[in-house]
């Protein structure tokens, strides 16, 4: 039985598998979108919510614990400078996950985990403007 075992394995090494939700927060903080199965979102949604949290610390400490998991310097920064001021009043929930349907090769239940306030892009307004 696997009383009081958290978080799913997805079939890799405990090594493979912190190296990917490490490079999925950190597209993920980069792009502020990314497309991935729904159980890795769900995974990596919790690791992001706790990497804003520290981003909104603010504090050298809390710098030093994220730059454990977010391993470029930019986006780090962009952390810490960005993204904790936009979500300073907000109390928790930084992300959510949208479900867009099954991948074709395998049915596999695909999402795209993103930022809650993230600004619309350049595209959006060029689709509005061919639209009228």
């Amino acid at each position: 039985m696997r009383h009081g075992v958290a978080g799913r394995r997805f079939s890799r090494t405990s090594a493979h598998r912190e190296a990917m939700m490490d490079n999925m927060i950190i597209s993920l903080l980069r792009h502020e979108r990314i497309r991935t199965t729904v159980p890795k979102a769900k995974e990596a949604r919790k690791l992001a919510d706790r990497m804003i949290s520290l981003g909104k610390k603010g504090s050298l400490h809390a710098r030093r614990l994220a730059s454990k998991t977010v391993h470029d310097k930019e986006v780090l920064s962009k952390l810490f400078d960005q993204l904790a001021p936009r979500f300073e009043a907000r109390p928790g929930g930084y992300t959510r996950i949208v479900r867009i349907g099954r991948r074709l090769g395998d049915s596999a239940e695909m999402a795209f985990l993103e930022l809650v306030d993230r600004p619309e892009t350049a595209a959006a307004p060029a689709e509005d403007e061919a639209k009228a």
